[in-house]
């Protein structure tokens, strides 16, 4: 629930558009408290400022994901140690398709990953518990009115005036670029509600744009708590003080900020060129870094066919992540820019820490750790380690057994009746050698000479 002071009257029920789904609601709506309560803090030293809100509120998510960040960079860097041995066993059972085979090749392999303490479904865990918290993560910044209350107030009072001259028919049948664009995307918001739609359209239109809406409704000489909403020729207004960093509008993107700056009719500001370029040059820069920080698989490394090409599918996508990121910050606004540039950062800190850290592992000392944990593991399920390796020894001779067992059945159903008489005949001689046939020295004799040839 958000409530506006509009005027001195404290307006409620009013709920701008937060994001609804089922996984990312519930997740937006805890991270837009936290970023509301940054922009507050800031607010309160005499900064309100979104750019500044956007980089604080990006480390502390990736400070708090530090953890799980740790785990999934600690599988990739001992992957690239255990997978020789990996690729050890794969050649061993190469081309061998039977049951027997395949359950060999992966306890040896389970038997590898156990003693370097990692799961082979380690690495998708961490991914699959970040992915949702991102995505709800770039939901708050894009949509900043709905989750930040003093710059949600800020643009209901735009809101509210438009709602009043035309119920915002000028907004649904515009021509404007940006506007045609925003309404399109909160079509749906202006059916539920007026107000929360005509916000979210306000925060998604240009500068200039802004401008011609601000004429027709005539929205220069409104206040929010005392001060001008939009700026004029000598004031700055609360929306441009909101989104200004470091001399430029990250509400903008940078190729339209390039676009006003080259047809400026006071001739072309090289300066502000220069400027919005920067972001997208700085986000290509700090996402190339950060691929080449990774652990690096190499692809010429006795790997199968199916690990080269993974590897050169790897190598692909880190060529073309980092132009891709040059190409959606030109043309998205600058503060999602901000928001890849800061994570990035961010993330090569954490991933120059965390390589330092585990080249300073001593395997061996992991490979004893892990069997100790192992042992404590079944130790504390009741099972004695002896047990299961005697059990496993066992296993395999039982296997044999049953092997040699079935051979045996299977000779014997080949033979023809006279070699089957035959042969009934030589282990009847052979039991009842020293003793009369039939009698109970006889029986006796045929169980112990019995158990002695199995035994052998």
């Amino acid at each position: 629930m958000i409530e506006s002071k509009t005027g001195g009257n404290k307006l409620t029920g009013i709920i701008l558009t937060q994001d609804d789904g089922l996984i990312l609601g519930p997740i937006a709506k805890v991270l837009g408290y936290l970023m509301e309560g940054i922009f507050s803090l800031l607010d309160l030293i005499g900064i309100p400022n979104v750019g500044l809100s956007i980089i604080l509120f990006t480390i502390v998510i990736y400070l708090l994901l530090m953890p799980l960040t740790i785990k999934q960079q600690k599988f990739s860097k001992l992957s690239a140690k255990m997978n020789p041995e990996l690729q050890a066993i794969q050649a061993k059972y190469k081309n061998k398709k039977d049951n027997d085979s395949m359950m060999a090749m992966n306890a040896e392999t389970q038997a590898v990953y156990a003693k370097y303490g990692v799961s082979p479904s380690g690495s998708c865990i961490q991914l699959l518990i970040q992915m949702p918290i991102l995505f709800a993560l770039y939901r708050v910044i894009q949509a900043m009115p709905a989750y930040v209350t003093k710059i949600g107030d800020t643009f209901r009072v735009l809101a509210e005036k438009i709602i009043s001259v035309d119920n915002a028919a000028f907004l649904q049948s515009s021509e404007l670029s940006s506007v045609v664009s925003a309404v399109r995307m909160y079509s749906k918001n202006f059916e539920s509600n007026l107000v929360n739609g005509v916000i979210d359209v306000l925060n998604k239109v240009s500068s200039s744009d802004m401008s011609v809406i601000s004429n027709h409704y005539d929205l220069s000489q409104l206040t929010y708590e005392g001060q001008l909403i939009l700026s004029n020729d000598t004031t700055r207004g609360l929306i441009d003080t909101y989104n200004n960093f470091l001399g430029i509008n990250i509400g903008n993107s940078p190729s339209y900020m390039v676009s006003q700056a080259w047809n400026s009719p006071d001739g072309i500001q090289w300066l502000l060129i220069i400027a919005a370029l920067i972001i997208p040059v700085l986000s290509a820069t700090t996402q190339w870094i950060n691929t080449k920080l990774m652990p690096q698989v190499d692809a010429s490394n006795g790997q199968n066919d199916q690990q080269n090409s993974m590897a050169q599918s790897m190598k692909m996508m880190n060529t073309m992540m980092p132009l891709m990121s040059a190409f959606f910050c030109f043309t998205l606004p600058a503060g999602m820019g901000l928001y890849w540039i800061s994570g990035s950062v961010v993330r090569s800190i954490q991933q120059i820490i965390i390589n330092k850290h585990i080249d300073k592992i001593d395997v061996d000392e992991l490979i004893k750790s892990n069997e100790e944990k192992r042992i404590k593991k079944l130790e504390k399920a009741g099972i004695d380690p002896r047990t299961v390796n005697k059990n496993a020894t066992l296993n395999t001779k039982n296997v044999n057994a049953y092997k040699s067992s079935m051979a045996s059945k299977a000779n014997i159903n080949a033979m023809t009746q006279e070699e089957k008489n035959e042969a009934m005949k030589n282990a009847t001689e052979y039991y009842n050698k020293n003793a009369k046939p039939g009698s109970i020295a006889a029986k006796a004799n045929m169980v112990r000479q019995y158990n002695e040839k199995n035994n052998k």
